[in-house]
């Protein structure tokens, strides 16, 4: 357990900032899930956003949002 006042403190923030990041983790693996099922111009658009935006807020490595996008849009192209 954390003994000073600025651990306790950060204890409370990084259980908040969990709870915010799971939540997004979930979306974007929904989004992502749902793009490859039915890989329409929508469904894409709607994945690269979500994976671009947890890249921005740093919940996922930028290089994994941007290979997960080329691997989403060569789907599409495959299919069209």
């Amino acid at each position: 357990m954390p003994v000073t006042q600025s651990a306790k403190k950060a204890l409370r923030r990084d259980q908040r900032r969990t709870v915010i990041n799971k939540k997004i983790k979930r979306g974007l693996k929904q989004a992502v899930k749902q793009a490859r099922q039915k890989p329409t111009k929508k469904n894409l658009a709607v994945a690269a956003s979500i994976l671009d935006r947890a890249a921005k807020k740093k919940i996922i490595h930028p290089n994994k949002a941007a290979r997960s996008k080329s691997r989403l849009a060569s789907l599409f192209t495959k299919r069209a």
